[in-house]
């Protein structure tokens, strides 16, 4: 097992111990202690080492002058995960609390720096599955440029909690000078979208295996931190910028609409969706408007800098299916409508209630 570094100034870290040896969780490695200890260096310090983590203090020290060197302001989210099932086409558990938690620091402008993680396992739960969920965040955390500097595990009795929840708080500064909001969208504004969307929420669905469909479509989960970035450099004017996840592109939609105090129009032939997730969304009987993404933003810059904020999202690999789909309009304030297929038009309300529950 790789030997964790030790920052300077550091107090040096102990010695890893040897695993676990046993194929399940008992709530013995919940209790504080050795079984615990082994757990957490087994499954968790050997994959997520770094030098802020290896002392193993009961909180990350940060330098202040570290974060100042990225921006005037300190950008702080937190987010929990229960998605069912745990590993699905194209991503994890693990996976999506990294993403989820980059993505909502990266849509405010901030860089990305440090997050924590924290565990509730239920007993019974397999070490190997840990062991992978563990690995996949750390290549996810790895892949993004952001720490896991901090967690908490804890074990509750079989039945308590549905396998395994994940808690990650992040932190991130944002670049001086930027100002994004929902509010600040204005009439003839264009609205964008980096790619296909709906895709996490159809494989979610098809891994359930509820309704015996047949789906090979795979989530869209991955940071986007990188995408923004070439976004805010390219195009300084962008006003606004959200992740789609739960409730999809139409509660999005909808928020800028209601702060701004505007009307927007889609255009549902510019809107990309898979012709997969249409079709699936047919057969269910949903609309794909709804579907949950966790790889996919919504934009709104001003109509002049539109093409340029589209080609800069389209030349990164998350962006190749950008697309302008609409405009800010003189239409009633708070309403969005769409331009049908068909030359009609129609509302997109808000979503009542849950199309579909633990979709992450």
């Amino acid at each position: 097992m790789t030997k964790l570094e030790t920052a300077k100034g550091m107090r040096p870290q102990r010695k890893l111990r040897d695993g676990v040896h046993v194929p399940k969780v008992t709530l013995a490695h919940g209790g504080g202690g050795k079984a615990m200890r082994d757990l957490i260096d087994d499954v968790f310090v050997s994959v997520f080492d770094n030098p802020m983590l290896a002392p193993l203090e009961d909180q990350a020290r940060i330098r202040l002058a570290d974060l100042a060197r990225h921006g005037d302001r300190l950008a702080f989210t937190s987010d929990s995960f229960v998605v069912d099932p745990i590993e699905f086409p194209g991503g994890d558990i693990g996976k999506l609390a990294i993403c989820g938690t980059v993505n909502d620091l990266a849509v405010g402008g901030a860089k990305p720096l440090y997050l924590s993680c924290s565990v509730i396992i239920e007993e019974g739960v397999e070490v190997d599955l840990l062991r992978r969920v563990a690995r996949s965040m750390a290549a996810t955390a790895a892949s993004a440029g952001i720490a896991i500097v901090t967690g908490d595990t804890k074990v509750v009795g079989h039945g308590s909690c549905d396998k395994l929840f994940i808690n990650t708080a992040g932190i991130g500064v944002i670049r001086d000078g930027l100002d994004l909001g929902a509010h600040r969208a204005e009439v003839g504004d264009a609205i964008l979208v980096n790619g296909l969307l709906g895709d996490h929420g159809a494989a979610i669905l098809g891994a359930r295996g509820d309704l015996c469909l047949e789906s090979t479509i795979e989530s869209d989960c991955a940071p986007l931190n990188g995408l923004i970035d070439a976004l805010l450099d390219a195009c300084p004017e962008v006003k606004f910028i959200r992740d789609a996840t739960r409730g999809g592109l139409a509660t999005v939609v909808n928020e800028i609409a209601e702060a701004s105090g505007v009307g927007i129009e889609l255009d549902e032939r510019a809107t990309p969706f898979r012709e997969e997730v249409k079709g699936f969304c047919e057969i269910l009987g949903l609309d794909p408007l709804y579907l949950a993404n966790e790889g996919k933003i919504v934009a709104v810059v001003p109509a002049a800098a539109a093409e340029r904020a589209r080609a800069a999202m389209a030349s990164h690999p998350l962006g190749r299916d950008a697309a302008i789909i609409g405009y800010v309009t003189q239409g009633i304030a708070g309403r969005v409508v769409m331009q049908t297929h068909f030359g009609g038009k129609r509302i997109v309300d808000m979503l009542v209630g849950e199309q579909l529950p633990r979709i992450c």
